[in-house]
């Protein structure tokens, strides 16, 4: 018994560094596209965060070879450049904190995703977060006065679309392919979608990157601590804890997203944005509970950021 609650608070300490690590990388990006273009700085996130993934497969003894070709090229464009790219390229004119939020309504678009795609009907509770989650992204959107930040705040939702959409289609693959191994799954989609991100990087004109000190710690963090480092600790909370309570966990790194860009970008929210973000948020944790009391797993794939 013992034994067992000393891994149960390993595991909260885990997703307790992770959700900090992911959570405060969203002013950590914003900040580095001072010195380079959005798509320089996704391509070297993403082509070298796979690197460090197949090096620890191969350290791991885990299988290295490439399965399920077209639903991993698809799963690549969909993560890497749909989802990284894009939120990305929202920081460049929005704010850290509100892109964080928007990009984090992933959840609620999977849930009306799973309805056509997977045959998972919205009912119940989950009705009430459909409506907080529409309430809430219409209050921070402002249509009424459309700020300068729009086209950032479309970007960020469409980022999140592309990640909801991946993890519907990672949980297509696992049903079909139940047996691939999960850190296969992470790393060739992130390689195969590095690929167009990396001709896009090269086609797109952007000013000569800056190799400052924050800009190469900035890479290093992304590749390593956001990347390898988080995902290992997502997996190892995994093991332990139920998927549900994983995933509810990970909800709060958009929050320390809004609380880190305040502090340090002086991004404060309005008191519209403010109450549209509560109103995600409890969009988020009506679906987490929900998952919960279903027990329904929450692919790991789709808790990465």
């Amino acid at each position: 018994m013992e034994n067992s609650t000393k891994k149960i608070i390993s595991a909260f300490v885990a997703l307790i560094v992770l959700t900090i690590i992911w959570g405060y990388n969203w002013v950590v990006m914003k900040s580095a596209l001072q010195y380079a273009g959005p798509f320089q700085f996704a391509a070297m996130r993403v082509f070298f965060g796979a690197v460090v993934l197949f090096v620890v497969i191969y350290a791991t003894k885990r299988p290295l070879g490439l399965k399920e070709f077209p639903t991993m090229l698809v799963l690549g464009l969909l993560q890497t450049v749909g989802f990284t790219g894009l939120l990305i390229w929202a920081l460049v004119e929005g704010g850290a904190g509100k892109t964080a939020v928007l990009t984090y309504t992933m959840p609620f678009w999977v849930m009306l995703f799973a309805w056509p795609m997977l045959g998972e009907k919205v009912q119940g509770w989950q009705w009430l977060a459909v409506i907080s989650a529409v309430f809430g992204m219409l209050l921070i959107f402002d249509p009424l006065h459309i700020r300068a930040d729009g086209f950032s705040m479309f970007l960020a939702i469409i980022s999140g679309v592309s990640w909801a959409l991946s993890a519907i289609i990672s949980k297509k693959l696992h049903q079909r392919s139940p047996h691939l191994d999960l850190l296969n799954l992470t790393a060739w989609p992130m390689l195969l979608g590095s690929v167009p991100m990396l001709a896009i990087a090269f086609i797109v004109p952007a000013p000569p990157i800056q190799w400052t000190g924050y800009f190469i710690g900035s890479v290093l963090f992304n590749v390593f601590l956001s990347g390898a480092l988080a995902w290992l600790l997502w997996l190892y909370a995994l093991q332990i804890l139920p998927a549900g309570v994983a995933s509810m966990a990970s909800m709060l790194a958009p929050v320390i997203g809004v609380l880190a860009a305040w502090i340090q970008l002086n991004e404060v929210p309005n008191r519209m944005e403010l109450i549209g973000m509560v109103l995600i948020a409890l969009s988020l944790v009506i679906i987490s509970f929900v998952s919960i009391k279903k027990h329904a797993p929450v692919d790991p794939a789709i808790g990465q950021e």
